[in-house]
């Protein structure tokens, strides 16, 4: 493709996500590319890459395109990107030149607003929270959750994530699978922290692998490789992932049972549950059950006290995972942050139920919100007395060796800081012998 080719393309999909605008940006972009298969490969890169780059920038090409007085469409969205690539408001024009399948010509207004684009004073900075590209309420809950380190943090959250896999050791161990995507090409360093994980050196199609085909990894960052790990799942006991989804975190913990011991995979979406057949297999997991926590269900009461490890892997805000969704930034509302909380204690009510005598319940979330993580341990525990803190340094050390990766008394994942998407993690000790009440 042209390079102006590749510019209409990008217009179409930022009109493709508009027309669509409660889907995740990357379900977009894959039914965009998969509707147009003439699009090869190194031209798909080079547009998804640029659109991205304008996802993690909205906030700001919008503040700039309000300060000239130029419409926001998916058109003059487009020449504020170019702008911010570095190319003159005269090249730009000339990639708008309706030849070989590029944008038409530029309207009038389009390129007045052009140049008073290219015209706007460079050194006058945006609004903080524009800066960062978030809802002006989340502002001080960041800075009070990162403090001095607010500036770095938002930098990492802006650069693309890695990509992480798991080693699955009921198929290989970790050389292995480093040794059988090297020999396709596919190179990959271990990860620092979790002892399955794999960073992958570049972009590369790691599902169209053999090593992915045949289930010797999946694709798992390396925080949630650490969840999993926390959970410490062992063969012949009795675990339960509340919130499993397409059951991500349960191959993990198929894995650390060695396929042995009972292992349910339970969701509210048969949709995800359905989807997480085919990975399941792949991964020759054995000892996974799945079951639909559909309204109404008895299971759960039937099942209380029964297992060794419960996982909640909570619904949440995803503000940890912004580097992956950076589209969801601005799409948060503080309507739902305040739903979530409320789910989020409601679910870990019920996991607690489940949890036996000496059993752990591990509540984790994908969010670097005090109010979704330390804030509801903290009402979790003023609800179940009978519920004790394990201590990172305890939890890991029966896991993994060295040192944990954050001090107190949680997991707790930074980009910036330790190089994955935010995680939370706390472990949490049955200690009584009597089921507790509250909600189901």
């Amino acid at each position: 493709m042209t390079p102006p080719a590749r510019i209409q393309a990008g217009i179409e999909l930022i009109e493709a996500t508009e027309a669509s605008p409660a889907a995740p940006a990357d379900a977009v972009v894959n039914a965009f590319f998969r509707a147009k298969r003439f699009i090869g490969g190194s031209d798909r890169r080079a547009i998804a890459e640029r659109f991205w780059a304008m996802l993690r920038s909205e906030a700001r090409l919008r503040w700039a395109l309000e300060r000239a007085h130029a419409p926001i469409t998916p058109r003059t969205r487009m020449l504020a990107q170019l702008l911010a690539e570095g190319l003159s408001p005269d090249a730009v024009a000339g990639l708008f030149s309706g030849a070989r399948r590029g944008p038409e010509p530029l309207t009038s207004g389009e390129r007045a607003a052009l140049f008073r684009l290219a015209a706007l004073p460079a050194g006058e900075a945006p609004p903080d929270a524009v800066r960062f590209g978030i809802p002006e309420w989340l502002l001080p809950r960041l800075a009070a959750r990162f403090g001095a380190e607010l500036e770095r943090e938002m930098a990492a959250m802006d650069a693309p994530a890695p990509t992480d896999l798991r080693a699955n050791l009921l198929k290989a161990t970790r050389e292995e699978a480093r040794a059988a995507l090297a020999a396709e090409g596919i190179a990959t360093v271990p990860t620092r922290l979790s002892p399955w994980g794999l960073r992958v050196e570049g972009r590369r199609p790691i599902t169209a692998t053999a090593a992915f085909r045949e289930g010797l990894v999946e694709i798992q960052d390396e925080g949630s490789q650490l969840v999993a790990l926390l959970t410490d799942a062992r063969p012949g006991m009795r675990v339960i992932d509340l919130c499993a989804g397409a059951a991500g975190k349960t191959l993990a913990l198929a894995a650390t049972m060695g396929n042995r011991g009972r292992l349910v995979a339970c969701d509210v979406n048969p949709g995800r549950l359905d989807a997480a057949v085919k990975r399941l297999r792949r991964a020759g997991v054995g000892n996974v059950e799945r079951r639909l926590l559909a309204p109404g269900e008895k299971w759960t009461k039937r099942a209380a006290g029964g297992f060794d490890r419960v996982l909640v892997d909570a619904p949440c805000t995803g503000t940890g995972t912004w580097r992956r969704n950076p589209d969801a930034r601005l799409r948060l509302r503080a309507e739902d942050l305040a739903e979530l909380v409320a789910k989020q204690a409601s679910i870990l009510d019920r996991g607690s139920r489940l949890v036996k005598p000496g059993g752990t319940l591990v509540y984790a979330t994908c969010s670097v919100l005090v109010e979704e993580n330390e804030a509801q341990v903290d009402a979790f525990r003023r609800r179940h007395p009978s519920f004790e803190i394990v201590p990172l340094a305890q939890a890991w050390a029966a896991v993994a060796q060295g040192a944990p990766p954050c001090e107190g008394p949680f997991l707790s994942l930074t980009p910036a800081r330790h190089g994955t998407d935010g995680f939370f993690a706390a472990v949490l000790r049955r200690s009584g012998p009597a089921l507790e009440g509250g909600a189901a």
